[in-house]
């Protein structure tokens, strides 16, 4: 909350505008909060995507989002390569699929391995790095 405070007032004392930031950041939540409910995101990681909204106008957040997901990937594939687990992520997450399109309906992904810990937690990246690098790029002018 306190980020998301001092975005919007910065926003409001330095352009004026709390509409750009206000539409970032309900942009985020809309984008992002289906991803929440399947389990494929954590209600953190999408608090600092809306936080980021409250900073920047809707393009920057598109950057942010777009390169956060592809650093995120470049992340996951490196674990996979050094877990060599490609192909058992690869069989679940088919099987994922196939459950929902069969049931017609979604369901959290990874939640029966929730009894399992140990396993839960290898199978996830902390996606709050690659959104951490992503906005880092953009405020940067890299991207």
């Amino acid at each position: 909350m306190l980020g998301v405070v001092t975005g919007l007032t910065g926003s409001l004392l330095y352009r004026s505008d709390l509409l750009q930031p206000a539409a970032s950041m309900l942009f985020a939540f809309l984008l992002l909060y289906p991803l929440f409910k399947i389990g494929a995101l954590g209600a953190g990681d999408i608090k600092v995507f809306i936080m980021i909204g409250s900073f920047v106008k809707m393009k920057d957040m598109i950057v942010v989002l777009v390169a956060a997901f592809v650093i995120g990937a470049v992340f996951s594939l490196v674990k996979l390569m050094i877990e060599h687990n490609g192909r058992e992520r690869m069989c679940y997450f088919l099987s994922y699929l196939k459950d929902v399109m069969c049931a017609r309906q979604w369901k959290i992904y990874g939640e029966n391995m929730v009894q399992d810990y140990q396993l839960y937690r290898t199978n996830k990246i902390h996606f709050t790095v690659p959104i951490l690098f992503g906005t880092a790029l953009r405020i940067g002018g890299i991207i």
